[in-house]
């Protein structure tokens, strides 16, 4: 791997958009980040750098939105998903990465469209569906820290205000960082070069956090919404040329 300054762009562009993502948009758009910096590194790599990374914007994050957290649907949706990352830790290196990546695309899609062209928050899913959602996110968070379309697949339909959505979706994704502590600790993932490059990039973090707080302000509750589920589309697409490559 070279050092080059296309991968410093590429990094920092990754890192800025995932802050914007957490603190604004329910960590949809963050998905982007490990298949950026995977276009001039590794994907170990990639998840290993954006690990701290992550944690260090949760921290900021949460001091804007934990008050606002639904605390039913959190558990409802933590629990299955610490099971699906012991799922992807015991499964590391033995799926194809490319298959994932086009499963979750088309998910993204799907759920993208049809929320755009029906009432997207209409009637209450069942329960079961709130804990699958979330045993999926946490095993694509663990493979590649998509756990966001999963998650906003099942807080879009659960009659949240703007502020109890991204309270939630911050917590959860908060809480399911630190339990990736420990399976890319057991895995060597979080050694002293890898977190060398993610201290350096801290302040880059920062900043992604602070305008995510700052765009968010400026949108109602329906537009709010209906990025969401653009993002979602086009974030599916790009996992599907991503997978197909």
């Amino acid at each position: 791997m070279v050092y080059d300054w296309q991968f410093i762009v590429l990094i920092i562009i990754a890192v800025l958009i995932t802050g914007i993502s957490k603190s604004g948009f329910a960590g949809g758009i963050g998905v982007v980040a490990v298949p950026l910096i995977s276009l001039k590194a590794s994907p170990a790599f990639a998840v290993a750098v954006m690990l701290p990374l992550l944690i260090v914007m949760d921290v900021f994050s949460l001091r804007a939105w934990w008050r606002h957290h639904v605390g039913s649907v959190l558990w409802l949706m933590f629990l299955p998903a610490v099971l699906g990352v012991v799922v992807g830790y015991l499964t590391y290196g033995r799926l194809d990465e490319d298959l994932l990546k086009v499963l979750l695309g088309v998910f993204s899609i799907l759920f993208g469209l049809w929320g755009l062209l029906k009432p997207f928050r209409g009637r209450v899913m069942p329960i079961w569906v709130g804990g699958v959602s979330g045993g999926i996110a946490g095993f694509t968070s663990f493979i590649a820290h998509a756990g966001g379309p999963p998650l906003n697949f099942y807080l879009l339909q659960c009659r949240l205000s703007k502020e109890q959505f991204l309270g939630t979706a911050v917590v959860f994704l908060a809480a399911i960082n630190l339990v990736k502590l420990v399976p890319y600790g057991m895995l060597g993932l979080l050694n002293v070069a890898n977190l060398t490059i993610a201290l350096l990039l801290f302040p880059v973090a920062w900043l992604g956090v602070r305008l995510g707080l700052v765009i968010q302000k400026r949108l109602s509750a329906e537009l709010f919404f209906r990025i969401i589920l653009g993002l979602l589309i086009l974030l599916g697409i790009r996992l599907i040329v991503d997978g197909w490559g």
